[in-house]
């Protein structure tokens, strides 16, 4: 199985290349400048392994939620490669990939929450489990860090949107979380975990059908809206 991974939904930019069982990845945290990177890590990546990108069985994709930009510069260029290829493409959430980077034992939970701006947060609940592999345990949500939904039990907890708004999240799950990375940000390689799953599961799915996950309509209001809201 050959499959490519790009995630470029926060403020990290990721992509890894499974090739015959063997994983190569390139990750760095750089805001701005995924577009200059993302090609050129795929071409480096295609060219360690000695193949070609004709040689890929799928293209697997954070479509997000995550930063606007970030979420649709991935899913275009996944799309675009794909077509191009006639290759189908594996989307997942961005969130299940931030939970799966927690490497936790089945039978945990995880919460992933990623700082949407704006005084809100992206929120995700998983499960592990008996292979390793993270699943939704409900909708994602966007809502404000101070107000989650309900969660019982404990959970590891991962992702910026712990320290959002003053850590207002940690905060309103107190006693809740076991442990807290604060600083944690979605891997492409742990994307490929999940995609190479729902690979052999039969989940790919046709380049044309791939959207990205946004949770967000709006990320600004418009200026008359802002004039509006002013007064």
């Amino acid at each position: 199985m050959n499959l490519l991974a790009i995630e470029t939904a926060t403020e990290a930019c990721s992509v890894a290349l499974l090739c015959h069982g063997e994983v190569r990845s390139r990750f760095e945290i750089a805001p701005r400048r995924h577009t200059e990177l993302v090609l050129p890590w795929c071409e480096a990546l295609l060219a360690e392994a000695g193949i070609a990108k004709s040689q890929l069985d799928a293209i697997a994709v954070g479509r997000g939620p995550g930063a606007f930009t970030g979420v649709r510069l991935a899913v275009a260029l996944v799309q675009g490669m794909a077509l191009a290829l006639e290759r189908p493409v594996l989307p997942v959430s961005t969130l299940a990939v931030l939970a799966q980077g927690a490497q936790a034992a089945p039978g945990s939970r995880v919460l992933a929450a990623i700082d949407a701006r704006m005084g809100e947060v992206y929120l995700g609940a998983f499960a592990v489990d008996g292979e390793g592999r993270v699943a939704a345990l409900g909708d994602e949500v966007l809502c404000a860090p101070a107000q989650p939904p309900q969660f019982e039990g404990q959970w590891l907890a991962r992702g910026t949107g712990f320290a959002a708004v003053e850590g207002a999240l940690c905060a309103a799950l107190s006693g809740r979380l076991d442990a807290v990375d604060a600083g944690a940000l979605p891997r492409a390689d742990d994307l490929l975990a999940l995609a190479a799953a729902a690979f052999a599961r039969g989940e790919a799915i046709a380049p044309d059908l791939l959207e990205p996950a946004y949770l967000r309509d709006k990320v600004a209001l418009s200026l008359a809206e802002q004039r509006a809201a002013r007064g």
